[in-house]
């Protein structure tokens, strides 16, 4: 296994000369969810409250959280912004192993819109965050530390494709993360944390730095996942 530093070596590599395209790729989902938030969410969100605000009245019952309009707004846009991640992150890891030249940030961003990989990330999405929230009703901590745990679930998904050409069990997807990060948990929130200087930057450029910021996070993410041990896991 890599260290951090030569994991974002490799991903500052991976993105030598291709930092135009990586910023297109991050950026053409980006602004797709703010048009789409715009002229859908708020509107949606502002006639769900309303309707919320007028039944409240007249219904006193207890109401599960499946029910509230604000957390089928937020998983909904959780499983969007997974589908975009999880393409740039399949990108990237094509480039590193070679597979892939150049980055087509147009059809890229949308890669995991298509068959078989739709409904695997939709349903890993829904799963992890069912089990996540369980985990964070014991404590914040816990919730944590399963979301390091199941964070390679749709890549390994998307590598055992490519691998096999055959679908892996949802479940089994999220089991394989687990016993992937077995061990390496730690590493990958030390990985994250080192980008917080970064982070408080872009917020002095008022975002803007986040066009670089993010690619490189994403590449690294990418580098991360491709130095972990598969043997250890019998992702394939």
């Amino acid at each position: 296994m890599k260290s951090n530093r030569e994991i974002k070596k490799q991903a500052k590599e991976l993105l030598a000369g291709r930092w135009g395209s990586a910023i297109l790729l991050n950026l053409v989902p980006t602004l797709l969810v703010i048009v789409v938030f715009v002229l859908i969410g708020i509107p949606s969100i502002w006639a769900l409250s309303s309707i919320t605000q007028d039944t409240s009245t007249t219904i006193l019952t207890n109401v599960s959280s499946d029910n509230d309009p604000n957390y089928m707004v937020t998983l909904g846009a959780n499983i969007i912004g997974t589908l975009f991640s999880t393409a740039i992150t399949w990108t990237f890891l094509d480039l590193l192993r070679g597979t892939k030249q150049k980055i087509n940030p147009l059809s890229d961003a949308f890669r995991a819109f298509q068959s078989p990989f739709l409904l695997a990330v939709v349903i890993i999405c829904i799963l992890i965050s069912i089990f996540q929230s369980l985990w964070f009703l014991l404590f914040v901590i816990p919730g944590i530390i399963k979301g390091y745990s199941y964070s390679q679930s749709y890549t390994i998904f998307y590598d055992t494709y490519q691998h096999t050409g055959e679908k892996m069990g949802y479940l089994d997807s999220i089991t394989a993360s687990r016993r992937l990060m077995n061990g390496y948990k730690m590493q990958l929130f030390l990985l994250d944390l080192s980008f917080i200087g970064w982070h408080i930057l872009c917020l002095f450029t008022a975002g803007i730095g986040y066009l670089w910021l993010t690619p490189y996070i994403a590449a690294s993410h990418t580098a991360f996942y491709d130095s972990l041990p598969k043997e250890e896991a019998l992702v394939f």
